[in-house]
């Protein structure tokens, strides 16, 4: 369908098939449904995230395109993000449950983060393509879908099927071929004694 340079990883050290062969397309079949059995086996893979002591401080929001839910989030998206993340068959929206009983969940953005991370690893192992975005406005989300003060968005995800290259711009086009790119590890170990 579409023409990619190899996306695999070149690891340093062996991982998962399912770590290396996944990477974040801005190119979604915006024709394509959303598989709702991957997407609920994502979203149970999200659910079993480790959390701080079990406290399961995050909540989702799950727009599927065609919903007003997925048109009011792609409101939300700044700059380039605008341009191709409204094709996602979903968008999904990780939120930080930041305060409980008035005492703040010093953890929960950090459990978002694993539970964001879950489900993109099932999400990708059935199938679907995400692509996790910072680029967005946290305050309107909030008053969107009347988030509290404790509630916090920290990411939108999009995900989908992976739409054809040949009908993206040149622009999108670059940035799916570019190289796949990690600083070495060494450089992110402060200390490896």
């Amino acid at each position: 369908m579409s023409t990619l340079t190899v996306r695999t990883a070149e690891t340093d050290a062996p991982i998962l098939d399912v770590l290396a062969e996944r990477w974040s397309t801005r190119i979604f079949d915006r024709d394509a449904d959303i598989d709702e059995a991957a997407l609920a086996s994502a979203l149970e893979a999200a659910r079993w995230a480790p959390t701080a002591a079990n406290t399961q401080a995050w909540r989702a929001i799950v727009a599927r395109r065609g919903s007003r839910s997925h048109a009011e989030l792609v409101s939300t998206l700044a700059g380039f993000n605008s341009a191709w993340a409204g094709d996602a068959a979903a968008l999904v929206v990780f939120i930080a449950e930041t305060e409980r009983d008035g005492k703040p969940m010093r953890w929960a953005e950090y459990d978002a983060g694993q539970v964001a991370a879950h489900f993109t690893v099932q999400a990708h192992a059935n199938g679907l393509s995400t692509h996790q975005m910072g680029g967005f406005d946290a305050a309107a989300i909030s008053a969107a879908f009347g988030l509290g003060a404790e509630l916090t968005p920290i990411t939108v995800m999009a995900v989908g099927e992976l739409g054809d290259i040949r009908a993206a711009s040149a622009e999108l086009q670059a940035r799916e071929n570019a190289p796949r790119e990690r600083r070495p590890i060494a450089e992110s170990l402060l200390v490896n004694d």
